[in-house]
């Protein structure tokens, strides 16, 4: 494999393509349509993960996939005016744990009469 000089590479940022992504689609008339996400501030973009353990564990079991290339994907959404792939997001924090100290556990109540 020929290593990419930052000049030819479109994206330098990245150090390689993703390679084949597990793409959530939802079902349609047509077939099956890639969904598309939004990033904290908004923007739409397309979602990859790289392995069915990472998608079923953020979108659950019941979630359908396909199997595409990154560049695949990247041409799919494209015309959307989709620019963005995201891969392996995580769209929740994960729970936070109750902290209980013994100080807090003394402290009464307050009561609204």
């Amino acid at each position: 494999m020929a290593d990419l000089l930052y000049g030819d590479d479109p994206e330098p940022s990245d150090p390689f393509p993703a390679g084949p992504l597990y793409v959530p689609v939802r079902p349609g008339p047509s077939g099956c349509a890639a969904r598309l996400f939004r990033t904290p501030l908004g923007e739409r973009t397309a979602v990859g993960f790289t392995s069915t353990r990472r998608l079923t564990a953020t979108l659950g079991p019941g979630q359908p996939w396909i199997r595409l290339a990154e560049p695949a994907l990247r041409a799919l959404t494209a015309p959307l005016g989709v620019a963005t792939v995201t891969l392996d997001p995580q769209f929740t924090a994960p729970a936070p744990t109750p902290v209980t100290t013994p100080a807090a556990a003394a402290v009464p109540a307050l009561r609204i009469a």
